[in-house]
């Protein structure tokens, strides 16, 4: 074969691989320790070493080219409607779950648990982030289920187990279970006020339901939460997704979406045929129960995007460190290293404001102030930082040029799914809507994050002027200026007070005080980008 060679390859950086995604991450252990989850730290170090794997990583990637394949009917012409998947997604939800990623938060049962598995979470983005779906979706259900204690009390357990059972069969029969939802229609998108889907009572404490759903994320899952129009208006209800005869419930899989990304969790479309149900909370009130269960996935979404951030920068540094250009490496490039260090400050922001949203809602049940910061945290994070991680995933991409625009590389994969947390659990608009709404049912709440924020005054001349500043009045023309604005305090406040000295004062004066361009690659004199790269490398990048 060496006759065919025409060249010695070189100057190829290698895969980013076989390292520990948690001991490389200098931030996010800062965070932990920070937030009180200090005591998970062997199991953190244990996850991150699987997600940066470079078995995690080929299963990711065989997953995501082996995308799920709907069966409606079997050889024979009888209606099966089952998903197939590819081992490799088997075996990341084995591993996934096994890690807690769907549990830890309830299990813990003692301060930090939701700080400890966000940085899980956090982990396992970078490992595969479609599996993390399933797994957030398993760990909101509870916030649904305790509006029915008899459900709890039948379900829990195999919900938080660390097994994985993917047997199509009742929930009886499984070791544990997974819990998925199906809310939106057709018609409605978001606003779930316009839920057509109708249940009618059976008289027997069960309900049927029968209607379209738009969008049924891991519909193989063994339990779901969905919303129908009863006699009292729309309310939510707890279905299985095989009866306890073990056929299949009387719902039919009519496509599977062939998404932009987030390829290797299928999303489905469905139609109800009197859906077997019992009904969670009172009649009437659906919308408000699942809005609980939204509000943690909303976090998830921060916690994802921040991770994918995380990950698309560290590829960059990656690339840079080993790629050389005009007699020099990339990274050493005045320009290229002014490019990297700014992206590495977007994704340490990013970071801090997704695991501070996660210490409210950890503290929450201990700390009133925290429990009015809980509810403005979640969407503040979610609309600030998914809006911020599709450019960070573009910016990094070209930071690899025509390396990183190839199937093969990973960075096309980060590339496609970076938009989907933007869009899940409410788009930017809505989540800055639920920002105003959060604002304005707790009174307190301004004042609150006003006072969060003001923890690092006097540290920076950018963030004094900041709190010197009147913030856009809460008006819902004016709903994404006011969380931008918040996010950038809160942020530039994190940094100041957690970070080191260097990390914090280039991040101000860049975002807060308009020395920076526009695009990424424009910090002001004085920035030591050098110092901000180190931080960021996931292998020493000097």
């Amino acid at each position: 074969m060496s006759g065919y060679a025409t060249h010695e390859v070189t100057n190829q950086p290698g895969e980013l691989v076989n390292f520990n995604a948690y001991t490389t991450d200098a931030a996010l252990r800062a965070a932990i320790e920070v937030f009180g989850a200090g005591w998970a730290e062997d199991r953190l170090h244990a996850c991150g070493a699987r997600v940066g794997s470079a078995q995690v990583q080929d299963l990711a990637r065989i997953a995501n080219r082996c995308v799920p394949e709907l069966h409606t009917h079997d050889r024979f012409g009888h209606r099966i409607d089952m998903v197939e998947f590819s081992p490799a997604w088997h075996e990341l939800m084995g591993m996934i779950r096994a890690d807690g990623v769907h549990a830890l938060g309830w299990t813990a049962a003692r301060p930090g648990g939701h700080v400890a598995r966000a940085g899980l979470s956090y982990l396992w983005a970078q490992g595969e982030a479609g599996v993390g779906c399933p797994a957030v979706m398993t760990f909101a259900a509870i916030a649904a289920l305790r509006h029915q204690p008899e459900a709890l009390a039948k379900y829990q357990d195999k919900i938080l187990s660390p097994g994985y059972d993917p047997r199509p069969l009742p929930s009886e029969q499984k070791t544990a279970l997974g819990v998925a939802m199906a809310l939106t229609e057709k018609q409605g998108g978001s606003d779930l006020r316009q839920t057509q889907s109708v249940a009618v009572a059976a008289g027997d404490g069960t309900w049927r339901l029968t209607g379209h759903k738009w969008f049924f994320s891991v519909p193989t899952s063994d339990l779901f939460l969905t919303l129908a129009r009863a006699p009292g208006g729309v309310s939510c209800f707890l279905a299985q997704g095989w009866r306890d005869d073990a056929s299949r419930n009387f719902l039919l899989l009519q496509r599977l979406k062939d998404k932009c990304g987030n390829r290797s969790n299928a999303s489905a479309e469905v139609e109800f045929r009197g859906l077997e149900a019992v009904m969670l909370g009172e009649e009437g009130h659906g919308i408000r129960l699942v809005l609980e269960m939204a509000h943690l996935t909303r976090l998830e979404c921060a916690l994802g995007s921040a991770a994918l951030m995380r990950q698309t920068v560290a590829l960059a540094i990656h690339h840079a460190t080993h790629r050389r250009a005009f007699g020099h490496r990339l990274v050493n490039q005045p320009l290229m290293a002014n490019v990297l260090a700014d992206l590495a400050l977007e994704s340490e922001a990013a970071m801090w404001l997704a695991m501070r949203a996660a210490a409210a809602l950890d503290a929450a049940p201990r700390d009133a102030t925290e429990r009015v910061l809980n509810r403005v945290l979640a969407p503040l994070a979610k609309y600030f930082v998914c809006k911020r991680a599709p450019v960070v995933a573009a910016e990094a991409m070209e930071c690899h040029g025509g390396n990183g625009y190839v199937e093969e590389d990973v960075l096309a994969r980060l590339y496609r799914d970076a938009p989907v947390n933007g869009l899940w659990e409410g788009s930017g608009n809505v989540i800055c809507l639920d920002v105003l709404r959060a604002l304005a049912r707790e009174p307190e709440a301004a004042g609150l994050l006003r006072a969060e924020i003001a923890l690092a005054a006097g540290r920076h001349p950018a963030l004094d002027a900041w709190l010197r500043t009147a913030a856009p009045e809460p008006q819902e023309r004016n709903a994404r200026r006011l969380a931008e604005h918040l996010a950038l305090g809160l942020a530039a406040s994190l940094l100041l007070r957690h970070a080191p000295p260097g990390i914090a004062a280039a991040f101000c004066a860049a975002r807060l005080n308009g020395a920076a361009g526009m695009t990424f690659g424009t910090l002001p004199e004085g920035v030591d980008p050098r110092a901000i790269i180190r931080r960021a490398a996931a292998a020493e990048p000097y």
